[in-house]
């Protein structure tokens, strides 16, 4: 029996190995982008109910951006919404990983501890930060890099390379799982406060 195959939502399946793409393949980044914002990635699966990045119902992100500039939470809001959003404020946002191979039956594993070893293609950040000649702000949104090795030395590449063309890099707590008063510190203060 072939066990090679396609799956009705654009995954190829061969030999018990699935390969997932990421969700927003062809978002493009504005070239006005101010403030870039890293991800590690959103899969295409049926699971997935986000309809644009940090949009799944346990990420808060769509809470502490717009909080962060006086305005309202977003977090419930349509797309067009936070498109608006961001192009206002010169933020935009990309992840790490375009590609992921994993075995049949963990499509649904979001963990960066999990995905860290099964990437199959890694998006070239560094050009894309090459690209926005009006880039002052780049965060990765995780603080914390034990067991995930292959993003760590990707994270550290691009913070080299913000560092060699002045560009603000950090790293932040992530916005997924709960929101907190510190955690929105710490958005406001990178988004409004933090310069080179």
């Amino acid at each position: 029996m072939d066990r090679n195959h396609w799956h009705k939502s654009n995954r190829y399946i061969q030999n018990d190995m699935i390969k997932i793409p990421h969700r927003f393949l062809d978002h493009q980044i504005d070239p006005e982008t101010e403030t870039l914002i890293i991800g590690t990635f959103n899969p295409e699966t049926a699971n997935n109910e986000a309809e644009f990045f940090y949009g799944r119902s346990r990420n808060y992100l769509w809470r502490l951006l717009p909080l962060a500039f006086g305005e309202k939470n977003l977090k419930e809001h349509t797309k067009q919404e936070k498109l608006e959003f961001i192009k206002k404020h010169h933020i935009d946002f990309i992840d790490l990983i375009e590609e992921i191979e994993v075995e049949n039956g963990n499509e649904n594993n979001y963990s960066d501890i999990y995905i860290d070893g099964k990437v199959t293609r890694w998006k070239n950040i560094i050009d894309v930060i090459n690209s926005l000649p009006n880039l002052k702000k780049v965060c990765f949104t995780r603080k914390t890099f034990s067991s995930i090795p292959n993003i760590k030395l990707h994270i550290e590449n691009i913070r080299q390379h913000c560092e060699k063309k002045e560009i603000l890099f950090k790293t932040l707590i992530s916005p997924a799982r709960f929101y907190r008063d510190n955690k929105q510190t710490e958005w406001t203060n990178f988004l409004l406060n933090d310069s080179k």
